[in-house]
């Protein structure tokens, strides 16, 4: 049974990854710069298992308590695999330190409030735990300007990224965003304005190296990469067999 699974995830994997490669091809890009997330929140140790034998990496999860199960699953189950864990839903203040130190990147920093309050904890780990130094995150933004999605407005944003730029034990890495579902074209000018954002920050704050777009799901992934995402967070296109690319 489980291998007719992993055999499916080998071929999706297949397929998923020369999707990437037209539509980075189509706007002038290498499929190189993009980097897949197998976001494995609804599959347990053994799908990841699977998931990392066939190629796949990068994980995502957006629980800090399922995070560390899957940590603690895969030490058990596999100890010389070293998978990259990254934390991709929302992060309560009070889970910051289930987090730090076992995520490779942090994608929703959403608020001034929630990058002071990592900050510090980061500050304080990396004072008590000589292998932390920093911890990477993405700023989240809210770019459809849809009311049930968390992150900074652009023009909070603007107003911000001094503060932000000055905070020591994280390292702003690059933008976060989620279009609105549903519409192509919709998502397509959700991720071009997010990537019109990027290059508006850098170009007024040259020290700033906003390298990564995080952008792009199972269903509108093609569309982001078009747009400049150099991160995809795919989980039912990667895990669900019946999952229908377009």
């Amino acid at each position: 049974m489980l291998d007719a699974y992993e055999d499916g995830l080998k071929h999706r994997f297949s397929e998923i990854r020369e999707r990437i490669s037209s539509a980075a091809a189509a706007s002038g890009r290498s499929a190189d710069e993009v980097r897949i997330v197998a976001v494995s929140k609804t599959v347990g140790i053994d799908e990841v298992l699977a998931a990392i034998r066939v190629g796949y990496r990068s994980f995502g999860e957006n629980r800090p308590q399922e995070l560390h199960a899957k940590l603690q699953g895969l030490a058990a189950a596999s100890p010389e695999v070293t998978p990259h864990f990254e934390l991709i839903g929302n992060l309560q203040t009070n889970k910051i330190n289930a987090v730090l130190g076992r995520v490779d990147l942090i994608h929703s920093i959403s608020s001034m409030h929630l990058a002071r309050a990592v900050s510090k904890r980061a500050e304080r780990l990396a004072g008590e735990d000589p292998h932390f130094s920093e911890q990477a995150v993405l700023l989240e933004v809210n770019v459809s300007g849809e009311r049930t999605k968390a992150g900074f407005s652009p023009d909070e944003l603007r107003a911000a990224i001094d503060d932000l730029k000055e905070l020591s034990g994280i390292r702003i890495c690059g933008l976060m965003t989620m279009a609105p579902r549903g519409n192509a074209d919709e998502a397509r000018h959700c991720f071009e304005g997010l990537r019109l954002l990027r290059d508006e920050l850098v170009s007024c704050h040259p020290d700033l190296n906003l390298v990564e777009l995080s952008c792009g799901m199972s269903e509108d992934f093609e569309e982001a990469v078009s747009e400049g995402s150099t991160i995809v967070r795919l989980g039912r296109v990667v895990f669900d067999p019946v999952f229908a690319l377009k």
